[in-house]
């Protein structure tokens, strides 16, 4: 790997019908203090002008490349598209509504580098759907390993960056939910943490994401992938999933 490879970060972004925040995201990684990045957007056949826009940047940015699917595939699936043709050493997050500020891959690189940690995570604040702050921040913990993570699934997706050199190559299960927190999971499995860099470096949009009448839904997802996909036993599950309704509760306190 060349030297600039191994700095290089490629961020992974899928996009579905998001013709109305897509440019900002895009906009929002072009406004990096730091350059060394491609950015793959995977469009997972939208049916609106999101592939067009997409379209527009990539023309004018060698580093934005767009990948557009023969069929809709999901998050999950479109991601591990993206992964395939990722060269970077770094692997970023950025989801297609979401924001960074332009001092994140700088900060967040540094850090990693300094703390020599296999994966990283930031806090980040809550806007709504036009952008309007929330005054809202979810602030990151110190560190992560298995045990933490299952009673707090605290990682903003779109604030994550995961060093390969490290953790080798990466791929998600093909699960229409929570394919992110299974990521998560499966390396902490392998012994790897997580560390968190107390800085707002991220706004996340909260739309549809967390309506209230999927909370429980998305609650009884998480039950899911603890006690059926990852088989953590029922104890631990539930011991698990206790700790993980009192600090969902607590971030939106």
């Amino acid at each position: 790997m060349s030297g600039s490879q191994n700095t290089l970060v490629s961020i992974i972004t899928p996009v579905y019908n998001y013709e109305r925040y897509i440019a900002e995201a895009i906009e929002s990684v072009l406004a990096q203090t730091y350059t060394n990045w491609e950015m793959i957007i995977v469009d997972d056949r939208s049916t609106d002008d999101s592939p067009e826009i997409v379209k527009k940047y990539a023309k004018k940015d060698h580093r934005i490349k767009l990948i557009e699917l023969p069929e809709n595939l999901g998050a999950a699936m479109a991601r591990n598209k993206a992964l395939e043709h990722a060269k970077g050493r770094y692997i970023a997050f950025l989801d297609s509504d979401d924001i960074w500020d332009g001092r994140k891959l700088a900060k967040q690189i540094a850090f990693m580098q300094k703390n020599n940690s296999p994966v990283t995570f930031t806090s980040y604040e809550l806007i709504n759907e036009n952008g309007t702050r929330l005054n809202h921040v979810i602030h990151s913990v110190k560190k992560l390993s298995l045990n933490d993570y299952l009673k707090n699934t605290i990682i903003g997706f779109s604030t994550a960056i995961i060093d390969t050199e490290q953790t080798g190559s990466i791929s998600f299960m093909d699960i229409k939910t929570r394919s992110d927190t299974q990521l998560w999971i499966t390396l902490f499995k392998k012994g790897f943490f997580a560390c968190g860099l107390d800085e707002v470096l991220v706004k996340y949009r909260k739309d549809h994401k967390s309506l209230s009448s999927n909370k429980i839904k998305a609650a009884l997802q998480v039950w899911r992938l603890y006690y059926k996909i990852e088989n953590i036993g029922l104890f631990r599950s539930l011991y698990s999933f206790l700790f993980y309704g009192i600090n969902a509760i607590k971030k939106r306190m």
